[in-house]
């Protein structure tokens, strides 16, 4: 077992310094009040001996714990395999980051998490919380309601009570611009594979579909679940329903690539038999596909890193652009449609 050398102390970085314990804290912990040539000395200082703040004890004096949960609702399993998840995790901990912020993931397996996540916000071990992928029927808003902690949410919420900051894409005017891409192909049989249709997002999209198609033959929609697996269920069942389909449009690219193995299995040709168009363009997916896959671009990254940005202007408000007034507003960003081989 080797010794390691004691910790430095705010005492031996104000004798270095030359200044008093009290105007150390007050430079550490980001206090006012401390002319600019003793905060360079004290800054000289904490480089020099090597010292690392007390978190629990700055805590006491700034009331914030530079933590913020991030709250996926979603069991690991799907956290981990879909990419989309990773590319909302990036942007959010860059922006964290950048903010000198930590990130603690939390994820819900089930209903048996919900009460453990709201006991863990609740006991003050963060400033906030980033939450998605909710599903309709979560009792996590509530929950965290309840805990008294500021949030912000990935994705339009469906409550009507109060007024949740969120971050989301223009997901129904996205819909929109991919059908018609469709009907100006001269495509006539377009389905649509929806998302869960207990999220926000899938109904979003099913709806500008709908806005397109009108009142259309309700055996081209079929319900899936943003997974490959949903989407080779749902192009199946779709087949078996309507075997003229001309045009496909999956609520996502991860949906779409398990439409497009089942149509290759099937001996149809894409496009020239049906043309099928995703949505998120994640480029791992979409430029992997076979043929690489014609979708509608959201920014996902710049998604999180937004939610973690309006999170942060909330917890300080002198953080703020100087051109923002008040609190935090929420975001609906745009799409673009892509256009591969596949439509």
């Amino acid at each position: 077992m080797t010794e390691t050398a004691p910790r430095p102390t705010l005492e031996a970085v104000a004798a270095r310094a030359g200044v008093s314990r009290a105007t150390v804290s007050r430079v550490v912990n980001g206090g006012d009040g401390v002319r600019e040539t003793l905060v360079e000395r004290v800054r000289q200082a904490v480089e020099e001996l090597g010292y690392v703040p007390n978190q629990a004890a700055r805590s006491l004096v700034t009331k914030r714990h530079d933590a913020v949960a991030v709250v996926i609702a979603e069991p690991e399993t799907r956290v981990f395999t879909d990419p989309f998840f990773a590319l909302q995790l990036r942007g959010i901990s860059k922006e964290l980051t950048a903010h000198d912020n930590q990130l603690v993931l939390l994820l819900t397996e089930g209903r048996a998490d919900h009460a453990r996540v709201a006991r863990y916000l609740a006991g003050g071990h963060v400033d906030g919380a980033l939450v998605f992928s909710l599903h309709l029927d979560d009792p996590l808003p509530g929950l965290i309601q309840g805990a008294g902690v500021p949030t912000v949410f990935g994705g339009r919420p469906d409550w009507k009570d109060g007024t949740p900051v969120y971050v989301d894409s223009d997901n129904r005017g996205g819909a929109r611009e991919a059908v018609r891409h469709l009907v100006s192909l001269g495509r006539t049989r377009i389905a649509h594979i929806t998302g869960a249709l207990d999220q926000t997002s899938a109904v979003d999209r099913l709806d500008g579909y709908r806005d397109v198609m009108g009142d259309v033959d309700t055996r081209l929609i079929v319900e899936s679940d943003f997974t490959p697996a949903g989407g080779e269920r749902a192009m199946r069942e779709l087949l078996d329903r309507c075997p003229d389909v001309d045009a496909v449009f999956a609520a996502n690219d991860l949906t779409a690539a398990g439409a497009l193995g089942v149509l290759r299995e099937s001996g149809r040709r894409v496009p020239e038999d049906v043309a099928v168009i995703g949505f998120d363009d994640m480029l791992l997916v979409a430029e992997r596909s076979d043929p690489p896959l014609t979708t509608v671009r959201q920014d996902i990254e710049e998604m999180g890193r937004l939610m973690a940005r309006l999170l942060l202007r909330g917890l300080d408000p002198r953080g703020r652009d100087e051109n923002t007034e008040g609190a935090p507003s929420s975001v609906i960003l745009p799409t673009t449609l892509v256009r591969r081989a596949s439509a």
